[in-house]
């Protein structure tokens, strides 16, 4: 029997090609929905490709119908920090708004199964050193706002629809496909690896450290990242998970030990053989110094076993992507 359709939202980007990847390879029915606007076709390697936007409900509503589709894995929204403190309407308006769209199109046509793409800054500046589900939520950009936005209004669609939902909160993912076929294609990304990656190679000038002042061993701020393998893996496994018939729950995705800025550059001069660099800065407004996850939920939940735990891996396997980029610019 052919298995229903899975949509996933923003499946053109650096997280939601690797999902989308590893689903076709699973021998899912995909389907992308992407306004390419930070996406790639070329990082789409199966599935069908619909180009626009989240927020189009008769689109939306066609799709699900027309395409059988049960799953929807949510993923599209803007994701930089500084960004969305300095446009924080922006944020509101694509990331909360344009959900909320969507959700309203999976309650009126019977979506089974929501797996939704949050984020670890819904935390804001915890008090302990690892957060887990329960820490309390709050956000100190506009980022964090959205998606926990997001995250109450599916909690409260939940309460009343058929609709079960696993909503994961990422911490920093970082890396890229192993194989070299897909990575973080983004065009003037602000994610710390990258960058740093993108100056060993010689594609920028210099790296930045935005804050050396931190409460932390070095004084530069301090975050937990995991392999964008690993966050694949982890949605996979939540989509068996929804199958199977359990109930709606909210996992952090991490590797409950973080990495400083300082620590981070010092292992990309070592994989890659150069030396950045680097010059400081003061803080950015809306980054917190420590954001580390505690992963007891999501290891007991879906028996997840990280794969690609270790700094060295991921800094090469990002390194070799950029690499790559650079060769066929």
């Amino acid at each position: 029997m052919e298995k229903n359709g899975i949509l996933v939202t923003g499946g053109a980007g650096y997280i939601g090609s690797h999902i989308v990847r590893h689903l076709v390879e699973a021998g899912e029915k995909v389907i992308i929905l992407d306004n390419l606007s930070t996406g790639f076709r070329d990082s789409v390697l199966g599935g069908e490709l619909i180009v626009g936007d989240v927020g189009d409900q008769v689109l939306v509503e066609h799709l699900i119908r027309e395409r059988d589709i049960d799953t929807v894995i949510h993923l599209a929204a803007h994701t930089a920090v500084s960004e969305s403190v300095r446009e924080p309407l922006r944020y509101y308006k694509n990331n909360t708004c344009a959900s909320r769209s969507l959700l309203d199109v999976c309650a009126t046509t019977g979506i089974r199964h929501f797996i939704f793409s949050s984020s670890a800054a819904v935390y804001g500046i915890p008090q302990e050193a690892q957060v887990n589900e329960n820490t309390p939520t709050a956000p100190i950009n506009p980022y964090g706002t959205s998606k926990l936005m997001t995250e109450w209004m599916l909690r409260d669609l939940v309460a009343v629809t058929k609709i079960r939902h696993v909503t994961m909160r990422y911490f920093n993912v970082a890396g890229s496909d192993p194989q070299g076929r897909i990575g973080q294609s983004t065009v003037n990304a602000t994610l710390l690896i990258k960058v740093a990656c993108e100056a060993a190679i010689g594609a920028r000038k210099e790296i930045v450290i935005f804050g050396t002042d931190y409460p932390t061993p070095d004084g530069t701020g301090v975050r937990d990242y995991i392999h964008v393998e690993d966050i694949a893996t982890a949605h996979l496994m939540a989509l068996d998970y929804l199958r199977r018939g359990n109930s709606s729950t909210t996992l952090n995705c991490g590797y409950e030990h973080g990495y400083s800025v300082r620590e981070v550059l010092d292992m990309v001069q070592h994989v890659s053989g150069t030396t950045l660099c680097i010059r400081t800065a003061v803080r950015r407004d809306g980054d917190p110094p420590i954001l580390v996850a505690n992963a007891n939920k999501i290891k007991r939940t879906l028996n997840w076993k990280p794969q690609y735990d270790d700094l060295e891996d991921i800094v090469r396997t990002s390194l070799e992507w950029e690499q790559k980029l650079h060769i066929n610019k």
